[in-house]
Order: structure tokens, then sequence, then C-alpha cells
């Protein structure tokens, strides 16, 4: 997997967040701009960075840093930008809860795991959903596609 700092921008140039995006390694070939930038935009739906009526408007640019340490910079609102390794923790924290409600049961950590990691999942998928107006007879493929962004 290879990290990258994505920067996403509204229409005027400022930058809005700054998205640590990682995509999968391809072997023999440097990783593609593009594929970061598309994750980013991707990201900023999700996470509700601006109203959905403002969201075409948005482009993604490689972050450039010129000193210190590479951290995402100029966000002026919480959003749910997350890297692999928070969400891994919110999952984490999401099936100990699950894990102790049904009373600390041995030997299942897998399956707390899953049940977990589904419920983030489908909570992503019915935010990017609902930001597209609701579409009828497409939660499904709201639902496939946030499970394959997820594993992108």
């Amino acid at each position: 997997m290879v990290e990258r700092l994505v920067d996403v921008l509204n229409d005027h140039g400022t930058v809005l967040h700054t998205y640590p995006i990682t995509v999968p390694a391809i072997e023999n070939l440097p990783a593609d701009e593009g594929r970061f930038k598309d994750k980013a935009l991707r990201a900023s739906a999700y996470s509700e960075l601006v109203p959905d009526s403002e969201l075409a408007s948005l482009t993604a640019k490689m972050h450039v840093c010129r000193a210190g340490s590479l951290e995402p910079y100029g966000d002026q609102q919480a959003v749910l930008s997350q890297t692999k390794e928070s969400l891994d923790e919110g999952v984490r924290q999401r099936a100990y809860q699950l894990w102790e409600l049904d009373g600390r049961p041995d030997g299942q950590a897998d399956d707390y795991w899953f049940r977990a990691q589904d419920e983030h999942l489908r909570e992503r998928a019915y935010l990017q959903w609902r930001q597209e107006g609701c579409p009828n007879d497409e939660a499904e493929e709201h639902w496939h596609m946030t499970k394959a962004f997820e594993a992108y």
C-alpha cells in the first residue's frame, strides 16, 4: 500500500481538508496521482466536507509539504477522514463494545470484529446514499460501492 496526502480545495482554491490516502501498490509501476485524487474527492463526499450541492465544485491536488512532518492542515471542521489505522481503531472499539454488551463470551473475537466492521460500512453507505438524495432502489449499490471504496 502507498500513502500520500491529498488536498481537497473549494472553487476558490482554498484547501478545505488534507486527506491521508492509501492505494494499493502495483508492482513495478509508480503510484498514479489520479487514483489518490479520485479517492480524496470520494472521501470528501463521505465525510460531508461541504453541502452536497457543492461536491462537484471540489478539486484535489497532491499535498506539498515544504518543511516538517507530513501532517494534514487547513481543517476548519471535524470530518470523517480516517486513515486505515484510525478506521481499524474505530472498528476495534466498536467490536469491544459489542462483545461487552453480549456478556464477554470467549472465542468470538473475529465475529465481533466483522459485526463492527459491517456496522461501519453500512453507516458510510447510508451517508453516501443520503448525500445523493436517497435515490430509490440504489441503497444496495451504495453498499457495494462503499465496500469497494474501503477495500481500495
